[in-house]
Order: structure tokens, then sequence, then C-alpha cells
């Protein structure tokens, strides 16, 4: 491992999606997006879905995370998603069906609506067309 090299470790309740050696972290959190070299002040922090870009020696590898947790720590950050997801995992289609469904939910002005569920899934169902169609 390189001097400016951490671990990055992504683990979902039914496997550990990635474990490997990165110079750069990009992920979402509640607060916004972030970035993360070695050295970093110790933090926890709730993921948002998004996209984890992981700058890797030689090129970069991208993710759909969808909640969760992340803990930062100078020579390691630990991210305990939900659903972690890689491109060719992706079911487009599915994800298309979700988004129509969830703007349906929004677009209806139902009283009963639990509307941050609904954004949510809308913004679940965008990540996951962003990263495999446009990536």
């Amino acid at each position: 491992m390189a001097d400016n090299e951490f671990t990055v470790q992504i683990i979902t309740p039914d496997r550990v999606f990635y474990e490997g050696s990165v110079s750069m972290v990009e992920f979402n959190t509640r607060e916004g997006e972030i970035g993360v070299y070695k050295d970093h002040i110790p933090l926890t922090s709730v993921l948002s879905p998004g996209i984890v870009t992981l700058h890797e020696n030689g090129g970069l590898k991208e993710a759909a995370v969808h909640s969760g947790f992340a803990q930062i720590l100078p020579d390691k950050v630990t991210m305990l998603a939900e659903i972690a997801e890689w491109p060719d995992e992706i079911d487009v289609e599915r994800a298309k069906r979700a988004e129509k469904r969830a703007r349906d939910r929004i677009a209806r002005h139902d009283k009963n609506l639990d509307l941050v569920r609904a954004e949510t899934a809308l913004r679940k169902s965008l990540v996951r067309q962003n990263l495999a169609e446009y990536r």
C-alpha cells in the first residue's frame, strides 16, 4: 500500500461488497457529498443514496450505495450499507419502473403518503439508472 492509501470496506447484510486500498473515496451523506483522503479526522455519518467513487491505483471504480452508516478513521473507511451494487448488477428496467411508481405516488398528493420514503425510493431509482446507463 502506498503512503497516501488507506483501506475502504463496504459491507452489506449479505456480503463484503468491497475491500481494497484507495487514495480517495467519495460518497453521499445526509449532510452532502464528502471526499476522504488518508488521515481524515475520525467521523461517523449517515449514508444517503448515491454513487461511491473509489480512487484506486490505476483507475476509478463506482458503485451505487443506498442508506447506511460510514465510519471514517485516519487509515480506514468502513461503510455499512443496506444495498451496494456495481453497475453491471443493476436491472435498469426495474429501476425505471421503481422511478415511475415513486413519481406517481408523489404526484397523487395522498394525505397518507410517507413523502420521505417516496422521495428516497425515487432517489435510489435515479442513482441506479445514472450509474448503470451513463457510466
